[in-house]
């Protein structure tokens, strides 16, 4: 709920719900407290059927604010069916107190931060830490009538995760931001991810038609960003994973404004047809003496994996090596239809990388 408070003869409206209601009133609020339905941050508790009662409540009052004080809590949060006989979607908003600190880099060892609000799980299998269920009575096709907003929020499997870290295959529409989706363990020290899972799944395929990324780093998965149509994305960071972006088949665009994707196998990897454009993809790759037989496998093999050439698109890219600097070379597996120009180039931005 909204309340509004007076001090030395100025009124401040104040959000109810994130600690304790602070005034009451008759309306029904719209922001839901984990804490009031028994979750702890405790980085032991299994926060899972917290999660769930919260989220209904929510769901109950027709869309709303989630929020997750500062804490480590373990478990999953799933978003249940939301459809029929609703006559529209509705915002769930999932929300932790602090904007996480997301730890990447090139080289060195670092601890992972544990300040803010850390959703965990170390299941084996099944969902994501953070995931839709798909709703069999839907306003539209089989996706559940959501609106998934994702705000500061530091998400966490673990090293070589067998679950993803935030599915939202089988949402509508969905935006986040300042989202850090990691493996608990320094990217450059993150094992070979072999479960094939995605640190970041958007609405699939036929969807509305909205998904916004912003302020968003992935580390230490098979897949950093799945990236299926109507994506827009802008200050990415996809570090250490196999691919790094993959863009799978798309009716239509996306579009992406400064990815910065480091000690990733593959940068970007194209598995079905799709168009979009990278208006920066500044790159690092491991240069001498930067990988050992634990993190070999994130040698660079290709800024483009694109074998079928089913990519569309427009790149803009920087490329650097460590331990030497800013280099010309970019790495191409198949790309007919890219056309990528390094910055500051006078090669003509027609030039097809797979020529």
């Amino acid at each position: 709920m909204v309340c509004a408070i007076l001090l030395s003869g100025r009124v401040f409206a104040i959000e109810g719900g994130v600690k304790d209601s602070l005034c009451s009133g008759s309306r029904q609020s719209s922001v839901f407290n984990v804490l009031h339905y028994g979750a702890v941050g405790d980085d032991r508790t299994d926060n899972t059927e917290a999660f769930s009662a919260c989220l209904k409540a929510l769901i109950m009052a027709g869309g709303g604010k989630m929020v997750l004080p500062d804490g480590i809590y373990r478990g999953r949060i799933t978003i249940p069916p939301v459809s029929k006989p609703l006559k529209s979607w509705i915002t769930i908003e999932i929300v932790g107190q602090s904007e996480p600190t997301p730890v990447f880099g090139t080289i060195g060892s670092f601890p992972l931060q544990n300040n803010g609000t850390i959703v965990k799980s170390t299941e084996s299998s099944g969902a994501a830490v953070i995931s839709v269920s798909p709703s069999s009575n839907s306003l539209y096709g089989e996706f559940s009538a959501v609106y998934v907003v994702l705000r500061n929020l530091d998400v966490r499997t673990y090293d070589n995760p067998a679950i993803g870290g935030v599915d939202l295959k089988n949402a509508l529409q969905c935006r986040l931001e300042n989202i850090f989706i990691n493996t608990d363990i320094y990217n450059v020290q993150a094992s070979q991810p072999s479960h094939g899972t995605c640190g970041l799944i958007t609405p699939a395929c036929n969807n509305a038609a909205l998904t916004i990324l912003r302020n968003v780093v992935v580390t230490g998965f098979h897949t950093g960003i799945l990236v299926n149509e109507h994506t827009d994305g802008e200050n990415i960071v996809v570090c250490s994973n196999i691919n790094g972006l993959e863009f799978v088949f798309a009716h239509h665009a996306s579009h992406f404004g400064r990815v910065a994707a480091c000690r990733n196998t593959h940068h970007v990897t194209i598995s079905g047809k799709h168009g979009f454009s990278i208006e920066q993809m500044d790159t690092e790759q491991p240069g001498p003496g930067q990988t050992d037989s634990q993190n070999g496998w994130q040698t660079l093999v290709s800024n483009i994996n694109d074998p079928k050439n089913l990519g569309i698109a427009n790149i803009n890219y920087w490329v650097v090596e460590g331990n030497v600097g800013a280099i010309e070379k970019f790495t191409c597996i198949g790309g007919a239809s890219i056309y990528a120009r390094r910055i500051g180039s006078t090669k003509s931005t027609n030039e097809k990388v797979g020529e």
